[in-house]
């Protein structure tokens, strides 16, 4: 199943693609904006090595998007099938995420763009369950995850490994998480 172009009040989300790359590695190379996935700016290469990924995750009508409002690049958001450690394998179940560039903070795009991922894993993909997972220190992206309609679901120490744990790492990380009846029923369906 191909990705669809989705369409928000003021976004307009694309199927990730190569024309793409040139905005990823701007947003990559600003370490405040990968201060709680990195902790550090990537370099080019290692931006190049994330797009070949990005891309070949796609599947199943799941991947990323590239987001644009009428004035530009904002960001992108992804939908994909749970994956690491800390994500068991579920059927019908999407980790949900976004990251965008530093000016496009705090105007309600995350919240926007993650709203309609929401809308399109449940209406048009049948998924049972959407979640998204932060450390715990990230207080703007838990926001944005409440503000999208996701609930607080877990707190949990990552079961993965880290040779330099980034700054809060030790405060763990939370997972929230909306079920389609839960959206069906702030819906009123």
């Amino acid at each position: 199943m191909d990705r669809p172009t989705l369409r928000t009040e003021r976004l307009t989300l694309v199927p990730l693609a190569d024309e793409h790359l040139e905005h990823e590695v701007e947003l990559d190379a600003d370490p405040e904006v990968m201060r709680y996935l990195t902790g550090r700016a990537m370099t080019r290469a290692e931006t190049e090595a994330a797009h070949r990924r990005r891309l070949a995750a796609a599947r199943d009508g799941l991947g990323l998007w590239a987001g644009f409002a009428e004035d530009g690049f904002v960001g992108w958001w992804l939908l994909r099938p749970p994956h690491g450690p800390d994500q068991p394998e579920v059927d019908g179940e999407a980790e949900l995420g976004y990251r965008l560039l530093r000016a496009r903070w705090r105007q309600g795009y995350a919240s926007e763009g993650a709203r309609e991922l929401v809308r399109y894993g449940f209406a048009d993909l049948g998924l049972d369950r959407i979640f998204a997972q932060t450390m715990a220190v990230n207080t703007p992206s838990r926001a944005t995850m409440t503000a999208s309609g996701l609930s607080f679901a877990r707190a949990f120490v990552s079961a993965g490994t880290y040779d330099d744990p980034l700054p809060g790492t030790e405060q763990g990380e939370v997972e929230y998480e909306i079920t389609r009846a839960a959206w069906r029923e702030r819906l009123g369906r």
